[in-house]
């Protein structure tokens, strides 16, 4: 985008009492690390499922399989959900499973320790224009929340120099704390409000996971904003979003 950006969304203190964003993907370039955290996760399962039942090996597919099944949701939530569209139904299990049970316990702590060992080897950085968004929005005295699926949020956060930009986090540790339900619900966007004291039709939500957009507009909020990492612009407009932006250069704000 670059300077030369379209500006597509114009973020004023008039109009608006906060910004909720999603982390992975419109925050921070995290989701090519959790894609193929979920790949070597779910096909080690499949290749085993395969060998088992005598047939063809199917591997895990990093757009369509990720942006279908797992994008923006708990990890439990994105197992059970691209298992069942491969007709496979796993034990819950607990955290007692050990490492290399077929339970969906087991595969999400699974999944954790795969995407924490690339975090870790790999890093992140902010996605374009976040830094410089974040940084306008609280020159202009806008409260800044991230609401994000993910248990590792703080880490992620503070690995792409973010965690000082933002006023509260609602993420994944949390939701489980207080039993929300996870996106498509609204639950963790309306916690973010409610903790702000922001009524959810003064708040701005941005989001690029479908599940995540159709929470922001379950929850009423006041304008939500699709973040199309390319190909979902259509399908963001479908779930709720009022307006598709490609990243955050493209929002401004203004006094």
């Amino acid at each position: 985008m670059g300077e030369h950006a379209t500006i597509r969304v114009r973020l004023s203190r008039r109009d608006w009492d906060a910004v909720l964003f999603d982390l992975d993907g419109v925050l921070a370039d995290t989701a090519r690390v959790h894609a193929a955290a979920w790949k070597a996760l779910f096909d080690e399962v499949l290749r085993r499922r395969a060998a088992e039942m005598g047939e063809p090996f199917r591997p895990f597919d990093l757009r369509a399989d990720y942006l279908a099944f797992v994008d923006g949701k708990r990890r439990e939530d994105g197992v059970r959900a691209f298992l069942a569209s491969r007709g496979i139904v796993l034990p819950e299990g607990s955290e007692a499973d050990p490492e290399e049970a077929l339970t969906v316990a087991a595969l999400a702590r699974r999944k954790q320790g795969l995407f924490t060992a690339a975090l870790e080897r790999e890093g992140v950085e902010p996605a374009p224009g976040a830094v410089a968004l974040m940084r306008a929005l609280r020159r202009l005295g806008m409260p800044l929340a991230v609401v994000s699926a993910s248990r590792n949020c703080a880490a992620v956060l503070a690995a792409a120099g973010l965690d000082g930009l933002v006023d509260l986090r609602v993420d994944g540790q949390m939701a489980a704390a207080l039993g929300l339900a996870g996106k498509p619900a609204p639950d963790t966007f309306l916690e973010a409000a409610r903790r702000l004291g922001v009524p959810p039709a003064r708040a701005v939500v941005f989001e690029d996971a479908l599940a995540g957009v159709e929470a922001g507009r379950r929850g009423g909020f006041g304008l939500v904003v699709g973040v199309d990492r390319g190909g979902q612009a259509e399908a963001l407009r479908r779930r709720g979003a009022d307006v598709v932006v490609r990243d955050l250069t493209e929002v401004a704000a203004e006094a």
